[in-house]
Formats: C-alpha cells, structure tokens, sequence
C-alpha cells in the first residue's frame, strides 16, 4: 500500500551525517516519545497528553505501531457515547456558535439526549454536516485570516473522529512534525530547532513557508493520503461530508474542490496527513539519500525551517521541495521563503567578505537571531517580533478604550492578567528586553487611559509606576534554555 516509503526514524529534528563519512557516527537524533499502556487495568494513559483511552483504543494504538503497511477497515465503532460526551465537554463554552446557533449551554441542558440521537446518526450513517460559519479575524501584518466556526455537533463529532485518527497518525508521524500534535507545543519545536542549530555544523537556512496552505490543499490528495491507513468506508464518508459542507459567509453558501477550514477542528490533523505524505516523508528520504552534509528539519504546521551544512545541499532542496510541493497543488510564498546565511560560522565569514551581521529569521512569533553571550561565544538568540507585540498592544489599546471608566483595582487585574499571558509565551532566555518593552507600553497606554476619563484627570508618570507597580507583573524568564528542557524531555 505505501510501497517505497521508509520506516520513520523517530528523529524530531533529524540531522544527517556525511554520505561520505567513513565509519558511520551515532546519528544527532531525538526521539520521539512514544506512548504506553498498561493493559492490566480498565484505563490506559497515554504517554503525551495523559488522559485516559479505552482498551479499544490503545489495541488501535499497537496494531499502528506494530504494522505501518496496515489499513483499518473498522474504526468508527470506536466514536461512543462516552468519547462523545468527553469530545463535548473538551469543547470551549463560550465559543461562538455555527450556522446552527447551538451553543454549549443549549446543547447540555438536554445533553444526554442530544448525545443519543447524535451517536445514532453517526453510526446509520444519517449524520449531516453543516455548513461552516467563515468570520476573520485580523493578523500582525494588518491582512486578515479567515477562521471557519462549525456548527456544536460537527465539532463534537470531528473531536472524537479525531481522537480516534490520532491512535494511527501518532505512531506514524515523523518526529521533526510538531504543529497541533498531542504533547508537543510551538515551545518544543523552537528547543528542538535551537538546540540542532546549536550543537549541529549548520550554516545555512531555509526558511520556508506554504502559501495559503489551508485554503489551497487539494481535497482529492488528502483523500488519497487518508486511505493509505483508513479502510473503513464511514470514516472517509465522514471526511467527504465534512470537505463537501461548505463555506457560509454573507449569507452565501460556496462550496470549493480545495481547502479545510481554518478553525475546524480536525483541519490540524488533516493538514498534518497532508503534509505527512507530501512533505515529511520525502524530506527524510532526501536527507538520507542526496544531502552531502548534515540536514535538519523544523515542521510547524505549514512553517518549515530545514537548516544546511552546504549552500549546494540548500539550493538543491529548495528546487526539489518547489517541485515535489506543486505535484500537490501547493506552493512556496515567494516573499517569506528564502535561504540565508546562518548558524555559529555565519558571523565570522561574513565579517570576512564585509558582508555585515548574519540574517535573521522568524519561526512562530519570534526572530532568530546570531548573537554573542557575555563570553563572547555564538548564542542563538530568540527576540520577539515587533509586529505581534504591536498588535498585542492594539488590542489592548481598544480593550483599554472600552474599560476606561471601571476602577482601578479591575482595570488591573485584567491588565495583570493579560501580561501574564503574554509573558508565559514570550518569556524565553535572551527576550528579557522586549518583555520589560511590553510592560513598559502598557502602562503608557494605561496612563493615557487613565487621564482621558476626566478632562480634570491629572496622572503623572510617577503616580503610573506606582499603580503599576501594585498590578502590572515585572518580566522574568520562565522558560529554561532550550538545550535544558530539550535534554529532559528526549533523554538519550
């Protein structure tokens, strides 16, 4: 059935010796946790997101391990009532509503009943999807994104399809994936990458990016690449119904041969598929079998950073990516794709050739940057990027705006909590300076709040370092350094 493809080698961000390397070296891999059952009780614990699975599910879990090359042929009995209801109640209460107006309040005043009509429907067979809702909401770069809202049953039942999907695609995903995966966060994927970039001769970078990945994807692809693994025919109609729903946007119904949704929950594991058999699989044969020097590879959803010990490795991948991409109807953004020079040589030879610092680039809402310690030594640095912080700043801005005359006390401890939040993803080692940025700005925007609820109104900027003083969180570092939690989560 999948005739040609490796075993995948559980390397997260795998890195490739020499071809020509005589005796061959212990590869720089991390491995990729696994998950573990115990079958002597009634409940199981998966290993990377700790909740509990049926016997049923954990059997699917092994027979994926044990058996690539098989297909599943029964597997909807396994979205029960009982996955159902924990579907329902993972679900966010104060999300807004589909095309059908349910919300989450509504649907479990008469819950159990609702859950016994939807379970039958799924399993005849009588199960429709709705249309998806299509609102946007605005990016960094002033663009907007369009986000899809389902309708409350088409999410439940895709949460537990997708709980089922996941026992298979868990085992056969490879390791350097980590977008929207059970047990691995945007946090992971930047330890992984600095950490190989730190330890590996990496010298250049391609940073690539898929060009409107979700809205271009071909529908007839990721049918082909769900069958490789799922022979049960309800699944796929499952699938079909969800792609063919449509799209509802002023009141217009479109229904297109491409895309998933932006925002339907199973859109992350349909796009992960996708990208599994048309990117992930080829790039590991092609850092086996054609790369000259080392190659590690960074995926994050549609956000692909591959480094290079070789310019002629880099520019021979980027070609070949190009093309293999577009036999999938996909297509690299010409503006955000490009190779630079980068990594612990990077600042040296350029200062040779006069060519100035080293380029940075951005991975999930942060530049990398070639830095220096205070001894001197190469330090991949991690700065914020200056448009999500403005962003974020705007936003607090308009919000501030609405809340301008609520007192104080709450005024702060909703700023409290926004800046802790805000500090619980950036707060990295070497972006203490754009974190004390980010407190500084919101007092100024608080003061100038403060001050317009009364023409009278007279705050001094000694007055506002009091108040934030007593609310706003002072920046420190929460997360430890990449190489240190990198070595505690994948031991070798």
């Amino acid at each position: 059935m999948m005739n040609g493809r490796e075993k995948s080698d559980s390397a997260v961000v795998a890195t490739k010796p020499a071809n020509n390397a005589g005796e061959p070296a212990a590869e720089w891999v991390e491995p990729r946790a696994g998950t573990k059952g115990n079958t002597g009780q009634s409940n199981t614990r998966r290993a990377q997101n700790r909740e509990s699975v049926s016997h049923g599910l954990e059997r699917v879990r092994q027979a994926a391990r044990q058996r690539k090359k098989e297909r599943f042929t029964a597997l909807l009995h396994h979205v029960t009532i009982d996955r159902l209801r924990e579907s329902f109640h993972a679900l966010k209460r104060n999300a807004a509503p589909g095309v059908d107006g349910v919300t989450w309040q509504y649907f479990e005043a008469g819950l159990e009943d609702n859950l016994q009509r939807l379970h039958a429907r799924v399993q005849s067979g009588a199960y429709r999807a709705l249309p998806v809702r299509r609102q946007y909401i605005p990016k960094p770069d002033g663009k907007q994104r369009p986000l899809g809202i389902a309708a409350l049953e088409d999410k439940v039942v895709q949460r537990a399809v997708v709980e089922v999907l996941n026992a298979i695609y868990e085992e056969d995903f490879i390791g350097f994936s980590y977008g929207f995966r059970p047990g691995r966060s945007q946090h992971d994927a930047m330890d992984a990458l600095s950490t190989a970039i730190t330890s590996t001769r990496v010298n250049w970078i391609l940073d690539a990016d898929i060009r409107n990945f979700f809205d271009g994807l071909s529908q007839e692809w990721l049918i082909c690449f769900l069958e490789y693994r799922i022979g049960d025919e309800r699944i796929i109609r499952l699938v079909h119904k969800w792609l063919k729903a449509g799209v509802l946007e002023d009141g217009e119904l479109s229904v297109s041969e491409t895309g998933t949704p932006q925002g339907a929950v199973a859109s992350p594991l349909f796009a992960n598929v996708y990208l599994h058999y048309a990117f992930d699989l080829w790039a590991q044969r092609w850092r086996r079998q054609e790369a000259k020097g080392n190659v590690i590879i960074t995926r994050y959803a549609d956000d692909i950073v591959v480094g290079f010990e070789h310019e002629a490795d880099a520019r021979h991948f980027w070609d070949a990516m190009r093309a293999r991409l577009e036999k999938f109807g996909l297509a690299l953004h010409p503006d955000k794709t490009r190779l630079l020079e980068f990594g612990r040589y990077a600042a040296d030879r350029r200062k040779r050739q006069c060519l100035g610092r080293p380029e940075t680039f951005t991975f999930l809402g942060f530049f990398f940057i070639c830095g220096r310690s205070l001894r001197g030594a190469f330090q991949l640095q991690r700065k914020t990027r200056g448009d999500r912080m403005r962003a974020k700043l705007r936003q607090i801005k308009d919000d501030l705006r609405r809340r301008r005359h609520e007192p104080i006390p709450e005024q702060g401890k909703w700023l409290k909590q926004v800046a802790q939040g805000y500090f619980a993803y950036h707060a990295v080692p070497t972006n203490f300076r754009a974190l004390s940025t980010f407190r500084y700005h919101i007092a100024v925007l608080w003061m100038r709040a403060l001050r317009r609820r009364s023409q009278k109104d007279r705050t001094s900027w000694a007055r506002m370092k009091q108040i934030a003083e007593s609310w706003l969180p002072h920046p420190r570092i929460l997360h430890p350094w990449p190489d240190q939690r990198f070595a505690v989560k994948h031991p070798r």
